[in-house]
Formats: C-alpha cells, sequence, structure tokens
C-alpha cells in the first residue's frame, strides 16, 4: 500500500545559492493553490545542533519558530510563501541527527551493535524526514537537502533518499535544481555543469525526476532537448528556473514553466484545480507600481552580509507593497556611526530601524542613532537589541544617567536599565537556551502598538537573554517612554513608546519573524505608513 503522504526532495549541484529554497517555497506555493496540504523540511548537513551559535556572516539569519526552534533562514522564505507556521521538526541538522543516535547508542538501543552510517545514522534522517508525514496530515512533504551534491557532508542524506526510492510504501521524487552558466565570449548557454552535476547523483543511486535549471537567458527547446537526453529525463520534466526581478515572481514563473502540473503527474495526484493565486497577483501589483517612495536606514552590525537581516529586509518589502510604497534600504554599519556623524549619515532617511544582534561592537553607533532618531522626530523602529539601545540612550540622555548601559555591555554599571533575565542566570550553554519563541503581550489601547495591531492581546517571537530592569520602570513612564506592552505571565516590559514623536518604538520581541506575504506584519505596516506620512509633511512645510 502506498504512503497517503507524497514526498519531494529538493537537491542542488554545480554550485551552492541557487536558490533551492525559493524553488521549493514556489512550488509547495502552487500545490497549496490547488487545494493540497503542503509543508517543507530543511535537512542541513552541517554538525552544528542548529544554527543558534552559528556567526550570521557565515550563516546569515537565524529564523526562530513558534515553538522556539532556531533554524535555517531557508524556513522564513517558507512561512513567508505558504502563510503557515513551521516548527522544529521542519529543519534537521546533522549534529542534531548524530546527537540523537549517540544518545541511543549510550542508552543502549543498539544492544551492542556497531553503530555505522549505514543502516543508523541513515536510519534516523529517514525517520526524521517521515516524522512531518506521520504526524502533520499533509498531503505533500517538500525536502530540501542544502549544500551541492558531490559535497562529503551531503552523502547520507543523498544515501538516505536513494533508499526512500526503493521503499515499497514509499512515494516520493527528486527535484534537481541545476545552472546553466551563459559564455559570452561564445554567447552559448552551456548544458556540461548539469551533465555532470547528475551524473554525480547517479553514482550515489538517485536519478532525478525533474531537473530545474537555473538561468540568466531563456532556454531554447534545443537545450532542454538535450538536457532530457543525457539525463533520463523525459522533456517536459526539464524545467526552466530564468532570473526573476524578484523572489516572489519564482511562483508565477513556475506555474508558466508547469512545475506543479509535472510534479503532479509524477506523484500521481489529480491536478484539481487551477492554483488561485490573486491575493498574491495584488501583492505583486502594488510592489511594482507604488505611489510614493521613502529611504529607510537599516543600522546593524552585520551589514555585510545582507542575509543576516533577511526577514527583517522582506517584512519592509511586505509592509510597502500592502501601503503601495516603494522601500528604499539603506545599509548603515553601525560602527560607523557617532553623535559627531549621525546628522551628515542620517539626514536623508525618512525612518530608521536599529537591528537586533548581541555584542558590544557597535552599539555606541546604535545608541547615537536611536539619540538622532529621537531628537529629530524620525521614525524609529527598534527590535531586540535595538529595543534595548533605545532604553539606553533615553536613561542617558533624557533621565540624566549617564553611565546606563546593557549589563551584558558593562556588568560594573551602576545603572543597569537592561540586565540579565533571572531565568538565565544559571545557564552556562550557549545553544538554545535563550528566551526563544513565542510568548504573550498585553499592549494598552490607545498606544501606537494598539492602533497596529487592533488588539490588546498578542504573541510574538523571542530570541534574547537581557531584559528591561523594572526596577527603572517609573521613571521611564514619568519622563516620556511608556512601557506599552507587557509580558502577562511574568510583567517584562515587550514595547516602549516615546510621547510627543510621530512613531517610535522599541520591541523586545522579532515581528520580522511573522510577516507573510499576505499578511504583512502589523508594525511594519504602521512603521513604513508612519515614515512616509512624516516625509510628506516635511516636503509640504517646505512650500
Amino acid at each position: 500500500m502506498a504512503s497517503a503522504t507524497k514526498y519531494i526532495f529538493v537537491t542542488g549541484g554545480v554550485t551552492s545559492s541557487l536558490g533551492k529554497g525559493i524553488i521549493a517555497a514556489s512550488l509547495a506555493k502552487l500545490l497549496q493553490a490547488r487545494g493540497y496540504s503542503v509543508t517543507i523540511q530543511k535537512l542541513d548537513p552541517y554538525i552544528n545542533v542548529d544554527p543558534g551559535t552559528l556567526n550570521p556572516y557565515e550563516h546569515g539569519e537565524c529564523f526562530v519558530t513558534e515553538d522556539g526552534a532556531e533554524t535555517d533562514l531557508d524556513l522564513g522564505h517558507y512561512e513567508r510563501f505558504l502563510n503557515v507556521n513551521t516548527s522544529q521538526a521542519n529543519n534537521v541538522t546533522t549534529g542534531r541527527i548524530y546527537q540523537s543516535v549517540i544518545n541511543q547508542e549510550r542508552e543502549g538501543a543498539f544492544l551492542g551493535k556497531t553503530v555505522q552510517v549505514i543502516p543508523h545514522i541513515t536510519d534516523e534522517i529517514k525517520r526524521r524526514i517521515k516524522l512531518l508525514g506521520n504526524t502533520g496530515n499533509y498531503d505533500i512533504v517538500i525536502t530540501e537537502i542544502g549544500g551541492t551534491v558531490g559535497d562529503i557532508e551531503s552523502l547520507p542524506y543523498i544515501e538516505a533518499v536513494r533508499q526512500l526510492k526503493w521503499e515499497p510504501n514509499f512515494d516520493c521524487i527528486v527535484l534537481h535544481l541545476t545552472l546553466v552558466p551563459f559564455l559570452a565570449t561564445s554567447g552559448e548557454l552551456k548544458t556540461k555543469p548539469t551533465q555532470h552535476s547528475v551524473k554525480s547523483l547517479l553514482e550515489s543511486g538517485v536519478q532525478p525526476d525533474i531537473l530545474a535549471l537555473r538561468t540568466e537567458h531563456k532556454l531554447t527547446e534545443g537545450v532542454k532537448e538535450k538536457v532530457a537526453l543525457f539525463c533520463n529525463i523525459s522533456p517536459d520534466a526539464v524545467i526552466q528556473a530564468i532570473d526573476a526581478e524578484t523572489i516572489y515572481d519564482v511562483p508565477l514563473l513556475m506555474k508558466e514553466e508547469e512545475l506543479d502540473k509535472v510534479v503532479l503527474k509524477k506523484l500521481n495526484l489529480e491536478p484539481k484545480a487551477e492554483p488561485s493565486l490573486d491575493a498574491w497577483n495584488s501583492f505583486l501589483a502594488k510592489l511594482k507600481n507604488p505611489k510614493h517612495k521613502i529611504t529607510i536606514g537599516l543600522v546593524g552590525k552585520y551589514i555585510e552580509l545582507k542575509d543576516s537581516y533577511k526577514s527583517i529586509a522582506e517584512a519592509l518589502i511586505h509592509a510597502g507593497a500592502n501601503n503601495e510604497i516603494d522601500v528604499e534600504l539603506e545599509w548603515i554599519h553601525s560602527e560607523s556611526v557617532n553623535n559627531a556623524n549621525a546628522q551628515e549619515k542620517l539626514n536623508k532617511l525618512n525612518g530608521i530601524l536599529v537591528a537586533p544582534g548581541f555584542g558590544e561592537r557597535g552599539i555606541e553607533g546604535k545608541i547615537a542613532t536611536v539619540k538622532y532618531a529621537r531628537e529629530n522626530k524620525v521614525p524609529f523602529l527598534g527590535i531586540c537589541l535595538g529595543m534595548q539601545c533605545a532604553v539606553i540612550e533615553f536613561a542617558r540622555n533624557v533621565l540624566n544617567l549617564k553611565d546606563a548601559h546593557s549589563s551584558e555591555m558593562d556588568e560594573n554599571t551602576a545603572n543597569p536599565v537592561i540586565y540579565l533575565m533571572e531565568d538565565q542566570r544559571d545557564i552556562t550553554n550557549k545553544g538554545g537556551t535563550m528566551r526563544l519563541g513565542a510568548y504573550p503581550c498585553h499592549i494598552s489601547e490607545g498606544s501606537k502598538a494598539y492602533n497596529a495591531y487592533q488588539n490588546t492581546d498578542i504573541t510574538e517571537r523571542h530570541r534574547h537573554r537581557y531584559e528591561f530592569n523594572n526596577k527603572y520602570k517609573n521613571d521611564f513612564d514619568n519622563s516620556g517612554m511608556k512601557a506599552t506592552g507587557i509580558n502577562p505571565d511574568n510583567n517584562l516590559v515587550e514595547i516602549v513608546e516615546v510621547d510627543n514623536h510621530p512613531w517610535f518604538m522599541g520591541v523586545q520581541f522579532h515581528p520580522e519573524y511573522k510577516s507573510t506575504v499576505l499578511t504583512p506584519h502589523p508594525l511594519f505596516t504602521e512603521f513604513v505608513k508612519a515614515s512616509n506620512s512624516v516625509k510628506q509633511e516635511n516636503l509640504a512645510s517646505k512650500y
């Protein structure tokens, strides 16, 4: 009897960063639009247990799920495209696989047998792959395998796929993403890299069912037929994945290529209805035809790798489209800003966002940025550490506590307006030990946060160890920085706002994680709207 859940494996060849995550999310979007229940998981070949301890310069953003899992940034794409939450089960690493197997061995689960990559590691990989299908009631599970075919680290995952393809009650297909480069000197598209990539996959015992070819130039039928002939694939299963204007165009391009139809045919599933993408098309129309344009400065310390702030950048795109405003991001390194040059560096911005992060580097630049935004009435949003910087700046320059700081940066400060959370004080391990995942927040009516959410009770995702020090709360309230969002369970301050300012908000949580194409986050939507309103008012005042 065939499995009720169908599986699609997405592998990559030739080079990394071809966009497996976007292809997987786009395919999932099309299948979802046809009425199928779909989820996506990411198998990461690195030995870290999760990306929570990885340097953003190496890995980009760490995405946090509702249930508190620190995961790969591709899960952000999955949520933004599908408008559904992911969980711990949607991201598996080699570190987690080996940790599980070693724990079982220590407990005596293998009865004295020699523990090996095959079958023990591959069995655990297969168990994790099947877990979503067995427990989530999904029609289709798409599994993206990180890395590139041929990598040593990816071999156990490819071997697990080979084994699964031969299981009698397991229905699956393999979609392989490769590159067809264009050589300007000869004016040709070259298929040889794709042929070698498929050959490498075949050497591991896996025949791909569908090929998606990344290309800068439109593929001719001759190129598609050549690839099909040399790679043992039917011509209709060779899909063009041409460079797109935005990642949000990719589902439409894949629809034109009939990728979803080919997949359903390979899986022996009925096509059901044609995918309805009206809301998606409406989003794209607003995105590409804005009525206004603003510039928002994103101030952080990892801006050399913009993927470090991927969810923030995408949340601003969603909010901009929702407001029919073109949001141009200006990336500003926090180490480059100080009180002396803030006017020169920031005076052309319509809004300022101070990004999250950890550690002391760049902290004074963030504080100087907050001071400029507060004093010059520039719409401001501070996220996590950005909110904490707003608290420190206000303490120093309004409450006149000149040595105010976070005990993260200065453990001996006499005025720790930000300090280590009580339940973090005895923790020594770094991985997965922060305040993670969704927590409730009660919002004060009449606040800007309430105007955004239109609700007094919300939940948002967190990733931090330090918090607002409630010892100073009355002083802040009385001086014009109000705590307008409080955790009802432990009285932690979640949101602060500044009086007599067009729009100034700091949030301890990460609203960017919950912004999607179809449900832009209300705080980003209001921040963008306020930035444009202040710009229009300033322009009007000049005439």
